[in-house]
Parts: C-alpha cells; structure tokens; sequence
C-alpha cells in the first residue's frame, strides 16, 4: 500500500511541476544575491525535516534548520542596513543640490511608501477626519507629507539638529490629533559625518542614536 501510494504521490507532484510550474517568490530589490541562496538553502532544510522519518533525523535537520535560518535573518539584516546607508547618502546628496524631487522620491523609500486605503478617523474630540481636509506635514512648499493617519515607518531628513527636532515635534503633535502615539523605543536616529552633541527628543526623552 506504501509503495503504491509513494507511485501516485510522485506521478500527482511531477504533474504539477509540469502543469503549473513552480511558485514564483517575489523578493526586495536591496536583497542580494548571495542572501537568496541563503533563502533557497532554508527552503530545502525546511523540506529535508518534512521528509526525515526517524527521530533522530528530524532533530538533526531541525537543528540544520535552525542555523542556516539564524544565517539568512543576519543577511537580511545587513542587506536592508546597507540598502538603508546607501539611501540616506543619496538623500543627504540630493538635499545639499537642492533636487528636492529626488529627495521626496528617496524618503518615501526609506519609510516604506506604504499606501492604505483612505478611511474616515476619529480625533480625540470625536471629530471625523477624511482626506478631503488637509492633513499631514508641510514638507516644503509644494511637497506635504500625508497619509500620517496611516503610517507605519516614517523618515525624516534634516541638515541640522534643530530642523529635525523641529519635524520631529510636528510629526508627534500631528499624530495625537488623531490619536496616533510614536513609539520611542523604536525611533532612531541616524547620523551622517557628525556628532551627536544634542539628542532629538520626543516628550522630553532622547531617541536613540
């Protein structure tokens, strides 16, 4: 019975490779080459514990797992800080030549530009808030920051300490009018060529750098 059933299993799957092909994984532009090898490493780990029979082949390949899984989040983790590096250079760039079209294309990278969908909000007064009224942060005087409502990550670039306390402090008042918290201990600060010898604070608390 197992063995016929090993034949119809083998004939189903091989049917399906050739019929549908394989799924197509869809990964971020920073993620590098040798990191999705990495990836493709975990994949057939993952499947080696699916196929091990006896217990001591399922602890072993859990234990494969384990590691090459520890391996691909660290890449991940370089990847995307590098990635993270090369934008606010390229930003930092674009502020000091005045390209303000591409350092509004480079931020919204750098916070996600995650778009929802526009739903009505309720402030702390109990006044519904749509996105026919104005909202957001005037970035400069033809660029607004919206979608404050929604945000997940948000990225602010400054040439000097007190322009970024400045959007920081406009960024949180902003937000608790509509009932929106930052969260301290996951807001960074990120410098480039300089010292911190001011932090930026939010509610009296500094952010770490």
């Amino acid at each position: 019975m197992e063995s016929n059933w090993k034949g119809i299993k083998e004939a189903i799957t091989s049917t399906c490779h050739e019929v549908l092909d394989y799924k197509k994984h869809h990964h971020k532009e920073w993620i590098t080459v040798d990191t999705l090898n990495k990836i493709q490493e975990r994949r057939n780990k993952k499947a080696a514990i699916n196929t091990s029979r006896t217990r001591a082949e399922i602890t072993k390949a859990q234990a494969e797992y384990t590691e090459v899984n520890k391996r691909v989040k660290r890449s991940i983790r370089t990847n995307k800080r590098k990635y993270v590096e090369d934008l606010a250079t390229m930003a930092e760039k674009a502020a000091r030549e005045g390209n303000m079209r591409q350092l509004y294309d480079t931020t919204k990278k750098l916070s996600g530009n995650r778009r929802k969908p526009e739903l009505p909000v309720k402030s702390k007064e109990g006044e519904m808030s749509t996105s026919k009224g104005k909202h957001g942060i005037q970035w400069t005087s033809k660029i607004q920051l919206d979608d404050l409502d929604f945000a997940d990550d948000l990225a602010l670039l400054s040439q000097t300490q007190q322009q970024m306390q400045e959007k920081t402090n406009s960024v949180a008042s902003t937000s608790a009018a509509v009932g929106l918290n930052i969260q301290k201990g996951k807001s960074k600060i990120l410098r480039y060529n300089t010292a911190c010898t001011n932090p930026v604070t939010i509610d009296g608390e500094d952010l770490e750098d």
